[in-house]
């Protein structure tokens, strides 16, 4: 998964970090909160990391300016804070889980994990095959079939039109895409996505009567969407 980490203890960030990065996973990780909320606005994570107590805007406060913009993305706390009122304020603000400090290795991996397989992110289990609308995916033959024909896709178009297929509303900036579909955890600035995404536009036949869309979200990433929803 890719995740973004709020903590300002020097030390602890950078053994969670080589946790998480061990896992498999990828972690940006920030030591202030305004500068934390400044990277959401312009990229795109799986999962977020919060530590409560952290510079000029706390983790509760980032959690509260993402719930109200209508961001999603699920959070779990790692603080030490262990009040119950803490807790309970988090969760119900839109906290998804919350872990009280010291860290375990073990814990921590298996709640991520959890979360992943809960809004859907993890890849773990998915089908060779499935449907949406008029599309039909064999990830077996690497083919999709657009209303019964088979559509001509390279290897990273296939990949592409999977990854979007499997994250229908949520908004995927770039450089998340970059990550996922090409591996590339570096930001660099490239048209390789664009390029992709209107190849898979016109071979897929993407539009909206056909029921969804690949909406642009200007200086920011790409959202496959029902063709009815108004995105932001």
């Amino acid at each position: 998964m890719r995740i973004a980490y709020l903590e300002d203890d020097a030390a602890q960030a950078e053994l969670v970090r080589h946790w998480l990065v061990e896992a498999g996973h990828s972690c940006t990780h920030y030591d202030s909160g305004r500068e934390f909320m400044t990277l959401l606005r312009r990229e795109t994570f799986d999962l977020l990391v919060l530590d409560w107590e952290v510079p000029d805007m706390t983790g509760f406060a980032v959690l509260e300016e993402l719930r109200a913009s209508g961001n999603k993305v699920p959070v779990l706390f790692a603080t030490q804070r262990d009040d119950e009122t803490s807790i309970v304020g988090a969760l119900s603000h839109g906290a998804d889980d919350y872990m009280v400090k010291p860290v375990r290795q073990a814990e921590l991996l298996a709640r991520i994990n959890a979360l992943g397989r809960r809004s859907g992110v993890s890849s773990e289990g998915d089908d060779p095959q499935f449907t949406l609308g008029a599309w039909h995916v064999n990830r077996e033959k690497r083919q999709i079939l657009v209303e019964g024909e088979p559509a001509r896709l390279t290897d990273k178009d296939f990949d592409l039109a999977c990854y979007l297929f499997q994250n229908v509303g949520k908004l995927l900036s770039r450089a998340h895409l970059l990550e996922k579909v090409w591996g590339i955890m570096t930001p660099i600035e490239s048209r390789t996505v664009d390029v992709h995404i209107s190849r898979i536009r016109r071979s897929l036949q993407i539009r909206p009567e056909r029921g969804y869309r690949i909406k642009t979200v200007y200086q920011h990433g790409y959202r496959l969407e029902e063709a009815g929803e108004q995105g932001e």
